[in-house]
């Protein structure tokens, strides 16, 4: 039988051995090693933090629920993980922030679609799934690993921020004055105007929702997203 604590032990190794080897030990580990054998270790760590958060996660004893959760609860959260979605799916194209494999970084002129609305759609979207994720299901080894996630999207993309500024200083700043950190505040503050969403991200956030919505069902035993009203 796991416990609670063995479940926050293996989240705080997922997240901290992440930012730990995505920034402070980077460099000096791809110096001593090279940067083949260096992608290679951080992706050995992030696997053997993520199974041990798994394995945690399944042995840990389901507690009781703190709050009640209800249909419009439901429907709200349904709501938001479209929107996940959409910045997910949206994210994948034309991305500054991906990694590029050495070639130059391409950077939109200006910020259309998902990037209008924040500079970091991909991390966004995987937050908002946390958030969602504790709203419905707020059972403390699930928010533990939920919260773990949103620390993991939000904190690293703010670490993202400042190691491409140092890195890309001629093109990272210039990106940041068009977009926001922040959901829609570049739009408030009329840097970048809503709009601009290609079709690869309303239908493919749209199919991705109801696909990861009704796998739910399989593979949890419970109903998500309209297929718990279908």
């Amino acid at each position: 039988m796991g416990s609670i604590s063995a479940v926050v032990a293996a989240a705080v190794a997922f997240v901290g051995s992440h930012f730990l080897l995505s920034h402070p030990l980077r460099s000096r580990l791809v110096r001593a090693i090279g940067d083949r054998a260096f992608q290679g270790l951080y992706s050995l760590v992030a696997i053997l933090t993520f199974g041990w958060l798994i394995l945690a996660y399944r042995k840990a004893p389901l507690t009781a629920a703190l709050w009640p959760v209800g249909n419009g609860l439901w429907a709200v959260v349904t709501a938001v993980m479209l929107i996940a979605s959409i910045l997910l799916m949206g994210s994948l194209i034309r991305n500054p922030a991906l990694p590029t494999g050495g070639r130059p970084g391409s950077f939109p002129e200006t910020a259309l679609g998902v990037f209008a609305v924040t500079r970091h759609p991909m991390m966004w979207s995987f937050a908002l799934w946390g958030l969602c994720h504790i709203a419905v299901f707020p059972v403390a080894k699930n928010i533990i690993v939920a919260t773990a996630m949103v620390i993991l999207a939000l904190v690293g993309a703010a670490l993202q921020d400042r190691k491409k500024e140092r890195l890309q200083p001629d093109f990272w700043p210039a990106w940041e004055s068009k977009t926001s950190y922040l959901p829609f505040a570049a739009i408030a503050a009329g840097r970048a105007r809503f709009g601009g969403f290609g079709l690869h991200t309303l239908l493919g956030g749209l199919v991705v929702w109801l696909a990861a919505s009704w796998a739910h069902l399989p593979l949890a035993g419970w109903g998500a997203g309209i297929w718990r009203w279908l």
